[in-house]
């Protein structure tokens, strides 16, 4: 059982494809984006995506799985500014960005806009006949890109799973640990006023996540979340009280794993669990 990865250009962004290379072209399609993390590009996504594959293929599914991969902006190929990747660190010059709060939110928001922007797109590029049907959309990221599947999942509604692999749905929460980290103020240059007012009326935690109302964005959502309790770069507690508080409803799912002794790392058993939960519950 193996997999293939093929490539599209769409509006000048390269997207992989990855899917069985057995497909079976009578089953329904589930599409799952995989988001890789900061400093990244897709070639460290890419053995991931072929696992996720290869481990769909062992089950007895009613539905086929496609993983979707790109380069974040500003990472791989889409590359055009190094030290707007990089964090705070007084300590070194040459890697200090006075800009990182601005930098990596944009980043994230761009992404969950790419991914809202591919799913408008990829039907017609994939099946142009309507050869298939595309019966759910699925995101999972690590980092970086577990911040963006946060977003994705707040913003679009057709996102009906998500896995947050060591990521963090309350922004300002987290860069007031990495600034008190980084020895510098939560204030402008910083984290500009405009830009603050921005994050808190549109991050995931503006939301009335803990409604039971329509209202709520992650309301009859899957959700799983993967973090480690070590984690010096995106702690828990940045997250803690989100997460505990999130409701998705009696036909939603959140579930949570916090890993004792673990870092902010991806680890084979994080992987294991995000490829063990798309299977019982996408395909």
């Amino acid at each position: 059982m193996t997999s293939k990865q093929t490539s599209l250009t769409i509006a000048g962004l390269e997207v992989n494809i990855y899917s069985s290379s057995a497909s079976d072209d009578e089953k329904p399609v589930v599409i799952f984006f995989l988001l890789h993390g900061r400093l990244e590009s897709t070639e460290v996504a890419d053995p991931i995506a072929r696992a996720m594959i290869e481990q769909a293929q062992t089950i007895r599914r009613e539905r086929e799985l496609l993983v979707i991969t790109f380069d974040q902006r500003n990472h791989g190929k889409r590359l055009t500014n190094p030290i707007a990747n990089h964090a705070w660190d007084l300590n070194d010059r040459n890697t200090h960005n006075d800009r990182h709060a601005v930098d990596m939110y944009a980043i994230q928001t761009g992404t969950a806009n790419d991914v809202s922007f591919l799913i408008d797109f990829l039907p017609a590029y994939l099946f142009p006949n309507k050869e298939r049907p595309i019966v759910e959309w699925g995101i999972a990221g690590k980092s970086l890109g577990g911040h963006s599947t946060w977003i994705s999942l707040k913003q679009d509604m057709r996102i009906k799973t998500g896995i947050s692999i060591i990521g963090c749905p309350d922004y300002i929460k987290l860069l007031k640990y990495r600034a008190q980290e980084a020895g510098v103020p939560t204030l402008p240059p910083y984290i500009p006023s405009s830009f603050r007012a921005f994050v808190e009326r549109v991050d995931p935690v503006a939301a009335p996540y803990s409604s039971s109302s329509e209202e709520n964005p992650f309301l009859d959502k899957r959700i799983l979340v993967l973090s480690g309790r070590d984690d010096k770069l995106v702690p828990w507690s940045a997250s803690e009280a989100f997460v505990e508080g999130l409701y998705v409803g009696e036909k939603g799912v959140k579930r949570v794993k916090v890993y004792a002794g673990i870092g902010h790392e991806c680890t084979d058993e994080m992987v294991t669990e995000m490829m063990n939960f798309i299977a019982e519950f996408c395909l």
